[in-house]
């Protein structure tokens, strides 16, 4: 409490977050970025490292739960009481019927969420966890057999890891390019248009398909 007692007020000039880097974002960010929106161009250019990082961790961590809820199918065959999937709720009219109007729009708006990315508030991780809303209410209102049909765990790991190794080949040519200060092949595109930012969009697919 003593030491709180010393920072410096909120919102003083000299106040020590108030330095050159939050300045070069806000001055120099949209175009370095082509993003009008300056957060994505931050997360996804500036520290596109360690957003890098925070999407493994969410592909470690799914992948940990995947590996504690996993069951044999063979058993699943033999006894279908012998795990949790037997207490699914079935048929609840009601719950298919407001999930059969509700999960498109909800996909379509968790869609329209990360292509929107970089010009206003939204990108990867919100669309994706919209989406990721979507799929679990799927899940819940017609159980694992239907929902299998179009998402399975092999699904699930191509997307994870297409969409991780892309990221990770394309931040390494913005590495290199700009530690060798060369100039990028990739265009930047208008600002404000929604094929703009160059490397952001595509970015901020890939965020979206592993979360």
């Amino acid at each position: 409490v003593i030491t709180v007692s010393y920072l410096p007020s909120v919102g003083m000039e000299d106040k020590p977050t108030n330095n050159l880097v939050s300045e070069t974002y806000i001055t120099d960010g949209l175009k370095d970025t082509g993003a009008v929106n300056i957060v994505t161009g931050m997360i996804l250019s500036y520290r596109a490292f360690d957003t890098f990082g925070e999407t493994n961790v969410l592909f470690i961590a799914t992948c940990c739960v995947m590996i504690m809820l996993m069951v044999d199918e063979d058993k699943i065959r033999e006894n279908k009481e012998s795990n949790d999937r037997g207490f699914e709720p079935k048929n609840d009219v009601i719950l298919q019927m407001i999930a059969t109007l509700l999960v498109p729009v909800v996909f379509l708006f968790g869609i329209y969420i990360i292509l929107n990315g970089h010009l206003s508030p939204g990108g990867g991780f919100s669309g994706g966890a919209i989406i990721g809303a979507g799929l679990i209410l799927y899940l819940n209102a017609f159980g694992f057999e239907k929902t299998e049909r179009f998402f399975t765990y092999k699904t699930y790991k191509r997307i994870s890891i297409a969409a991780l190794g892309f990221y990770a080949l394309s931040k390494s040519y913005s590495f290199y390019t700009g530690a060798n200060h060369l100039e990028s092949f990739i265009p930047k595109g208008t600002p404000g248009a929604i094929l703009s930012s160059g490397l952001i969009l595509p970015l901020n697919i890939c965020v979206g398909m592993v979360v």
